[in-house]
C-alpha cells in the first residue's frame, strides 16, 4: 500500500529519521519531505553529525548508546513512525568505547541476543522500537528513484572477461549474505580478492583492490533474506573513490535492491574514471 504523508485531517504525517552516517540520510529526508511528510531527524552520535539540520524539519541528536533515551524521545515527540537510514558501523561495539554511554535498555538488548550478528541486532531494536508504538518503514519507500536499474548504466561496458567475475561473484556475495557476514565481494579473474565483514563497503573495496593489484571487480547485492527496514544496500561517493584509488574497473549491484546515491552523478564520475557499472537482475 503506498504511503500517504498527510493524515486525516490534510496536515503532514511526521516521519522519525533514526540517522546514522554517511549520503543516504539526507537522500532520505529529502525523498520524504517531497512526498510531503514533516521530518525529524535523531542523529546517533557517534557516528551521525549535524549535517541533516538543513534538510530536516526538526533536528535531535542522542548517543547511540541510549537505546532507552532513544524511545523516550520518540515518544516525547509523538513519533509514532519511523524510518533508519545511514550507516552505524558495528566496530563501535568492540572500540573507542569511551564514545558509548549504553542505558540500562541498551545493555538489556545486547545480553538477550543469540549472538550479534547485524540482522539479530537490527531485529532486536525493530521489535523494542514496535513494541513502544513506532512503525518502521522500509528505507526504499522514500528513494525509489535511486535503486539501481536493471542493465549497464555507463559508456564503458564490462567485458567478457569481467562478465564472468560478476558471474562467479555473485554467487559468493549471495552466499556471504545468507550467513549475514557482508553484502560485497572483490573479484578477480575469478578469484576472491576480499570479501566485506564488519569494515563496510568501501573499506572492503580499498583491500581487495590493492590485493588485486588493478582491474578488479567488485559485486554488490543484497541478503537473500534483506530487511529493507535496515541494511539496504547502497553505494554511492565514497565507494566510487575506493575503486578509483584501488583500480577496480567495474562494479555490478543488484537492480531493485540497492540504493545509488546521487545517482546521475554517480554515473557521470563513474564514466570520467573509466569505471563500468552496471545493474543485474537474477
Amino acid at each position: 500500500m503506498p504511503l500517504r504523508a498527510s493524515g486525516e485531517s490534510g496536515a503532514p504525517r511526521t516521519l522519525g529519521l533514526i540517522a546514522g552516517m554517511g549520503e543516504l540520510p539526507g537522500a532520505v529526508a529529502s525523498g520524504a519531505k517531497k512526498m510531503g511528510y514533516r521530518v525529524v531527524a535523531i542523529a546517533l552520535q557517534p557516528p551521525a553529525d549535524e549535517s541533516l539540520k538543513p534538510v530536516a524539519d526538526d533536528f535531535h541528536k542522542i548517543n547511540i548508546g541510549r537505546f532507552g533515551g532513544l524511545i523516550n524521545l520518540l515518544k516525547k515527540l509523538s513519533i509514532t513512525e519511523a524510518v533508519m537510514a545511514g550507516k552505524v558501523p558495528k566496530r563501535l561495539l568492540y572500540a573507542n568505547k569511551t564514545n558509548l554511554v549504553p542505558d540500562l535498555k541498551a545493555v538489556k538488548l545486547l545480553f538477550s541476543l543469540k549472538d550479534r550478528s547485524d540482522d539479530t541486532i537490527m531485529k532486536a531494536v525493530v521489535g523494542e522500537l514496535e513494541k513502544n508504538g513506532v512503525r518502521l518503514h522500509k528505507t526504499t519507500a522514500f528513494i525509489k528513484d535511486l535503486l539501481a536499474p536493471e542493465g549497464v548504466m555507463t559508456r564503458r561496458k564490462p567485458s567478457r572477461a569481467e562478465m564472468q567475475d560478476i558471474e562467479f561473484g555473485w554467487g559468493i556475495a549471495k552466499k556471504i549474505g545468507r550467513l549475514d557476514i557482508g553484502q560485497t565481494v572483490v573479484i578477480k579473474d575469478q578469484a576472491v580478492m576480499a570479501v566485506e565483514a564488519m569494515e563496510g563497503t568501501d573499506e572492503a573495496v580499498r583491500r581487495g583492490g590493492a590485493l588485486a593489484g588493478k582491474d578488479a571487480v567488485v559485486v554488490k547485492v543484497s541478503k537473500p533474506q534483506q530487511d529493507m527496514r535496515f541494511d539496504v544496500p547502497v553505494v554511492g561517493s565514497g565507494t566510487l573513490s575506493a575503486m578509483k584509488s584501488s583500480g577496480a574497473r567495474v562494479l555490478a549491484v543488484e537492480a531493485g535492491k540497492c540504493i545509488i546515491i546521487d545517482r546521475e552523478n554517480f554515473i557521470k564520475e563513474a564514466d570520467r574514471a573509466g569505471i563500468a557499472v552496471a545493474g543485474i537482475k537474477k
